[in-house]
């Protein structure tokens, strides 16, 4: 294909990735993430991915994305803003617990799909003998690496990617697909010699800088943790009121002083609220969690998973 067809798809893409809601569109060409995949094994080795045993399956794709979709030539990587003006009640509250800010509104695993299958098609449309595939967190896609190599940011020391015109307050969604496109270059890492985010971690879960130790973080614990299983107590003590998720590494980035907010209505908090009430979800019964969490990033922790993160945010402040 001429290189000036190629760049006006690649243009067409990327328009159309905005038209659709996407924050930001970058572009990588397909290669194998040796060094990216040396450090991901070194840091299972380590036993920082705790008890998330999915992480050490389909190793192989993870470091070569072709074996996903075969012959692939390009992987785009698309951000979706989910900030809204809303904060977080100040400090920690006795009654209420505190909801990271990607789980105020609907669960981007429903609001992200539909727009990566549309703009799946548009691929096929402008190369109709190519194949395309996405994801939005659901497949065994180094997706951070991804985005560092598509220039959309770089990874932060808190491991999360940073975006010079926004922050981090982003979803990201990858298409693997046979079409070659332009890649973008890379970013620099902005973060020079900041340590705003570990020195804010109330439980040492960045282990130094771009490294997280999931086993020490509030999210994991009160998000991924299987409901029957206890909160350490050195998590407990320091979760800070955070009910489910904790934003607190985010909170304090400096870059995220240049956040745009979202025309997502779907992310706004639903019914305004950035905390809930612990005395609600504690007499909450199973059919009003499966309604009032309906689509939510929460139902994810299951009722009683979330109960369990309000018994250890009490029993440390009775101890």
């Amino acid at each position: 294909m001429e290189k000036d067809m190629m760049s006006d798809n690649t243009g067409a893409i990327k328009r159309y990735a905005l038209e659709l809601g996407f924050s930001d569109c970058g572009i990588a060409a397909v290669e194998e993430l040796v060094d990216e995949y040396i450090r991901y094994e070194q840091w299972l080795s380590l036993g920082y991915h705790a008890h998330l045993g999915y992480m050490e399956r389909n190793s192989e794709k993870r470091k070569d994305i072709s074996l996903i979709v075969p012959d692939a030539r390009s992987v785009i990587v698309l951000t979706h803003n989910y900030h809204t003006p809303h904060i977080h009640p100040s400090g920690e509250s006795d009654t209420s617990g505190k909801l990271a800010r990607y789980a105020w509104g609907d669960d981007y695993h429903d609001i992200l799909p539909p727009k990566l299958e549309k703009l799946s098609k548009y691929i096929k449309e402008l190369y109709p003998d190519t194949e395309s595939r996405y994801y939005t967190d659901t497949g065994p896609i180094l997706e951070k690496q991804w985005a560092v190599k598509a220039g959309v940011g770089w990874q932060g020391k808190h491991s999360n990617i940073i975006s010079r015109g926004y922050g981090s307050w982003f979803f990201i969604g990858i298409i693997i697909t046979t079409a070659e496109l332009i890649p973008d270059a890379p970013i620099q890492d902005f973060c020079g010699s900041c340590t705003a985010c570990l020195d804010a971690c109330p439980t040492n879960a960045i282990v130094q800088p771009y490294v997280v130790d999931a086993g020490k973080c509030i999210s994991y614990w009160t998000i991924e943790a299987k409901p029957d299983t206890c909160i350490p107590e050195p998590i407990a003590q320091n979760m800070n009121g955070w009910l489910f998720g904790c934003d607190i590494c985010q909170d304090v980035c400096p870059w995220n002083r240049f956040q745009k907010h979202t025309e997502e209505k779907s992310f706004e908090p639903r019914n305004n609220e950035t905390s809930i009430d612990y005395v609600k979800l504690e007499t909450m019964v199973q059919d009003e969690f499966s309604e009032r969490f309906r689509k939510s990033p929460i139902k994810r922790t299951k009722l009683k998973g979330i109960q369990r993160n309000i018994a250890a945010i009490k029993g440390a402040k009775n101890d």
